[in-house]
């Protein structure tokens, strides 16, 4: 499923990579082998481990929603010509795959009003930008991007102590070109679209909610990253940069959707990376929705 309905909403996945990512002990630090061999079966089933090999499978992907008033991206994933050395499936890319994605849905760069970047890791912003006569400029002519000022100010900072190459040729462009919107965490776009603080990850870390009166969905940007985090909400990977506050943001999350009807959009999950939360014993389940 790439495309689905939220009330009056039209919302699109928009993949550029679906891959093995990391192998699942190196992912999560607090991962015994004992809980991923009691968990081995249905994640391969599910998709989201490699069978052999205990890799996490992981999407790497965009969500665009149509309102009635607004076309608005969220997140931009991985994008091409970006110096990710320590990524080699990221690095120096020059593939039109987000691009087709993007076209397979009638869209096109010029449709986009507003981009939301959940948070400023390099595969959430890599689109803002594009490669132009030697210069990072905006992708999308149209568009206003949307930042956390409290997020947009921790990268400033870590950048001024040693450089971030996604922070330099995504995000500070977008700023230098005047084309940044600095909200906080619970800002709302319109009766359609709001913010959701989701702090942990990052230290302004947001989720984006979807639709109203009881047809709703929420886009988790990196919240969570793989569904054995559903079974287990306290298990953080290593790309947290606070794990416990993470873990506890994880936790009330899933205590708000479970039993619920929001579907739950994730940002990694192998497809159909959408779902809706079920209680499972002292965690949760994300039941995929084809």
């Amino acid at each position: 499923m790439t495309t689905f309905k939220v009330g009056d909403l039209t919302v699109h996945r928009v993949i550029e990579q679906e891959r093995p990512f990391i192998a699942a002990r190196d992912m999560l630090p607090g991962l015994s082998d004992e809980v991923l061999a009691e968990n081995r079966d249905w994640l391969i089933k599910a998709g989201a481990l490699e069978a052999g090999t205990d890799q996490m499978i992981l999407c790497f992907q965009s969500y665009v929603v149509r309102t009635p008033h607004h076309v608005v991206l969220i997140d931009s994933c991985i994008g091409n010509d970006k110096n990710r050395a320590a990524r080699p499936a990221w690095h120096m890319k020059t593939d039109d795959t987000w691009m087709r994605s993007l076209a397979s849905h009638g869209l096109s760069v010029d449709d986009i009003d507003v981009v939301m970047c959940t948070h400023l890791h390099a595969d959430h912003v890599g689109w803002n930008t594009r490669l132009e006569n030697g210069r990072w400029v905006p992708t999308f002519p149209k568009a206003r991007y949307l930042f956390s000022a409290r997020e947009l100010a921790f990268w400033e900072g870590q950048n001024a102590k040693t450089p971030v190459p996604a922070v330099v040729d995504s995000v500070l462009p977008i700023v230098a070109a005047g084309r940044a919107e600095l909200v906080t965490s619970d800002h709302a776009l319109d009766d359609h679209i709001r913010l959701m603080p989701t702090p942990g990850h990052t230290p302004d870390h947001f989720a984006v909610r979807l639709g109203r009166n009881g047809n709703e969905a929420v886009v988790t940007g990196d919240l969570i990253h793989s569904p054995l985090q559903v079974r287990y909400p306290e298990l953080s990977p290593k790309f947290d940069l606070d794990p416990q506050h993470a873990a506890k943001t994880r936790r009330n999350f899933f205590e708000g959707l479970c039993d619920t009807p929001t579907l739950c959009c994730t940002a990694h999950f192998p497809s159909p990376s959408v779902g809706k939360i079920k209680r499972w014993g002292d965690g949760f389940r994300c039941e995929g929705v084809r």
